[in-house]
């Protein structure tokens, strides 16, 4: 319910979608005057993408360290640190998902390969550890794991920047089935195998839990490589908002090679401050994933469409009761033909202003768009929703609230509590 909820917001507002790329998915609340939430939704999605970035480069610091534990015995977790942040810093200045679009493909099939010799290796470890044994649960290790949950399934901050770059929008709904699709044939049956075999002894990391040998190396290869390419996905929203909040252009200018390495090495910090992924990933998807999938999706959807229970109105309105927004139509269309108001907005000479204004009959800049968009929103078919769809939309919006607030505290208390403390790496690399 929740993905059909986001994918009807994004179908609602896909105009404000491919004019408004850095911000696309917090356009919905503005257009119901909900300009408060749109900086709320801005901030949870960059706290997402940028916790979840620390979260691949730990675990696949980790990865690197255990493989090459035998070759390279002096060089811990905190220095492959240094050396992946190194790594990524030029990679993170490619410009959108549309310049990488490789790199989705081949993290998709990487997870995919490495799901697979998982559940082989499992299979193969079963006779090892038996009798199996299963530990008790209680709600502090379940709201904990909650948000460990809900982390396996997000993305949803990323896919507004995606169909930005499709070329068939209209095909975004059955690309985000298909998506969601994959993802749990690939992980639901890793998860139950790994319970099933190794039960009290399953390691936070499964990988750390398969007999070693070329099986688990080449699984550990394969998700490091997801990782790394994950991180590249994850920090692509972040460094474009950040950059349209200090003008810099979209285009691929010094500016970029210079703020996005700074991003890097701002994740490094966070990484070298708390190097278990474990804790960091409970925390980020208590408090972000929860909102980001189960509470925004569902309130901005009620909130763009009108109870029909309610009103007492048709859900279906004939054509000739709708007015048609020609001129603000029209007005979108040249925006969208020319994709210039944006590189106004990152204008720096006259010069550029005056030649963008010649390519058209007059010239079109940010606020025209936004009276456009409020003008054809405003004359747009309303779309009605049946009463037990809003009460089971609120349902998940209780579901996400109530989950949410457990696995973050949980995961706070997980944090401060004296086991899991451990000292920072630029702290332990100082006193050695």
């Amino acid at each position: 319910m929740n993905r059909q909820c986001i994918m009807e917001v994004i179908d609602l507002i896909r105009d404000d979608i491919s004019h408004e790329t850095m911000r696309s998915f917090a356009i919905s609340p503005e257009q119901q005057t909900f300009a408060a939430l749109r900086n709320i939704v801005n901030v949870v999605m960059n706290v997402y993408n940028y916790g979840s970035a620390v979260v691949y480069m730990v675990l696949a610091a980790g990865n690197i360290e255990t493989l090459l534990a035998k070759v390279t015995k002096d060089i811990s977790l905190c220095y492959w640190l240094i050396i992946l942040a190194g790594v990524l810093a030029p990679l993170i200045c490619l410009g959108t998902p549309k310049d990488f679009w490789p790199i989705g493909v081949g993290a998709t099939f990487t997870t995919g390969i490495a799901c697979i010799l998982i559940i082989i290796q499992s299979l193969n470890d079963k006779d090892q550890n038996m009798p199996v044994s299963h530990s008790t649960t209680d709600p502090l290790k379940f709201s904990t794991s909650f948000g460990t949950m809900v982390f396996a399934v997000s993305g949803h901050s990323v896919l507004p920047t995606i169909i930005n770059d499709m070329k068939k929008k209209e095909d975004f709904k059955k690309a985000a089935f298909l998506g969601y699709a994959i993802v749990l044939m690939m992980y639901m049956p890793t998860a139950v195998v790994g319970y099933m075999v190794y039960g009290k002894n399953l390691n936070e990391n499964i990988i750390k839990s398969v007999s070693a040998g070329p099986c688990a190396y080449t699984v550990e290869v394969l998700v490091t490589l997801h990782l790394l390419l994950g991180f590249i996905i994850l920090m692509n929203p972040v460094c474009q908002q950040f950059e349209a909040k200090l003008s810099v252009p979209p285009a691929f200018t010094w500016k970029r090679c210079v703020i996005r390495p700074l991003i890097v090495i701002s994740v490094l910090f966070i990484a070298e401050s708390i190097p278990h992924f474990g804790s960091i990933l409970s925390l980020v998807g208590g408090l972000t994933t929860t909102l980001l999938s189960y509470v925004f999706p569902c309130l901005f959807y009620t909130k763009l469409c009108k109870n029909d229970h309610v009103t007492g109105r048709n859900t279906k309105k004939s054509k000739t009761d709708i007015q048609k927004p020609s001129e603000s139509h029209s007005l979108l269309e040249s925006v969208d033909n020319t994709d210039s108001w944006q590189r106004r907005e990152h204008s720096s000479t006259p010069i550029e202003d005056a030649a963008s204004v010649g390519r058209r009959e007059h010239s079109i800049t940010p606020v025209d768009v936004r009276r456009a968009l409020l003008h054809y929103t405003r004359n747009s078919p309303e779309i009605f929703i049946p009463l037990w769809q809003r009460v089971f939309s609120l349902e998940i919006i209780l579901i996400g609230i109530i989950g949410g607030v457990a696995a973050t505290v949980s995961a706070i208390i997980a944090i401060a509590s004296p086991n899991s403390l451990s000292v920072p790496c630029y702290v332990h690399l100082q006193g050695t």
